[in-house]
C-alpha cells in the first residue's frame, strides 16, 4: 500500500514568506545550476510583494511533509478584471484581448506558483494541487484560467488529458523556459471528473467545513 507522505493546507497569510522562498528556490533547484544568493533573495523578495499583493483575491494550497515543510504548492486568483494578473507583467498580454467576449464568461481566474519539491516521490501531487486550483473554474462549468506554464510541466499536463492553448511566445522566468497558456472548461473537466476523488476531507488540512472561498464565489470540497 502507498502512503502519501503529506497532507494538503490552505496557506495563510503569515506563510507567505515561506511559500515565496519555496517556490523560487525550487524553480532554480530544477532548472538552474550555480544560482547568486544575491538573485535567489531578490527574486524572493518579488515574489512574496507580489502574492502579498493577490492574496485577498487568491487562495494559496501546499502540500506539507509531516516536519511542516512545504513539498508542492499553486495558487489560484479569481480576477476582477482591474488588478494587473501575472500574465500582463511577464508577457504583457492583455486577458481581455484572450477572451471572446461574446460569449458570457461567469469567471476569469490565474493559475501560479505551481512548484514541487525536486525528486519529489508522491506521485498524486501534481494532481491533488491541480484539482484544488481548477475546483472553483470546474464547478461552475463555465470560466477560463491562465497560467504562465513551464514548457516541461506543459507536456506533463497535456499527457495527463489537460487541454492548454498557447497565447504568446515564451521567454526564461525563474530560470525556466515559461509559456502563456489558457485553459477553459471544457479542456479542464475530463482531468477534473478523473481526479477530484484525491481531494477528500480527509487528506487536506484547514479546511473549515470542507469549504474554500474565493472573494464572492464559494464552493465545496467534493469527496469520493
Amino acid at each position: 500500500m502507498t502512503i502519501n507522505q503529506n497532507y494538503l493546507e490552505r496557506l495563510e497569510l503569515n506563510q507567505l514568506t515561506e511559500l515565496a522562498k519555496f517556490v523560487v528556490e525550487e524553480n532554480f533547484n530544477h532548472h538552474c545550476e550555480n544560482v547568486s544568493t544575491e538573485k535567489v533573495n531578490t527574486d524572493t523578495q518579488e515574489v512574496y510583494n507580489e502574492e502579498l499583493n493577490y492574496f485577498k483575491d487568491s487562495e494559496i494550497f501546499v502540500a506539507k511533509d509531516f516536519s511542516g515543510n512545504i513539498q508542492g504548492s499553486i495558487r489560484v486568483i479569481k480576477w476582477d478584471y482591474e488588478m494587473k494578473l501575472p500574465l500582463q507583467k511577464i508577457f504583457d498580454i492583455n486577458p481581455l484581448s484572450v477572451l471572446d467576449l461574446s460569449e458570457k464568461l461567469s469567471s476569469v481566474w490565474h493559475i501560479g506558483r505551481f512548484a514541487t519539491k525536486r525528486n519529489i516521490k508522491d506521485k498524486t501531487l501534481f494532481r491533488r494541487l491541480m484539482v484544488c486550483a481548477i475546483a472553483p473554474l470546474c464547478e461552475q462549468k463555465k470560466g477560463i484560467a491562465f497560467a504562465e506554464c513551464d514548457s516541461k510541466l506543459l507536456r506533463i499536463m497535456n499527457l495527463l488529458g489537460i487541454q492548454a492553448e498557447v497565447i504568446g511566445s515564451s521567454i526564461n522566468y525563474l530560470g525556466s523556459e515559461t509559456i502563456p497558456i489558457a485553459m477553459s472548461y471544457d479542456g479542464l473537466k475530463k482531468f477534473y471528473s478523473d481526479n477530484k476523488f484525491l481531494i477528500t476531507s480527509d487528506n487536506i488540512d484547514n479546511m473549515p467545513n470542507k469549504t474554500f472561498r474565493n472573494k464572492e464565489c464559494e464552493y465545496s470540497l467534493l469527496t469520493a
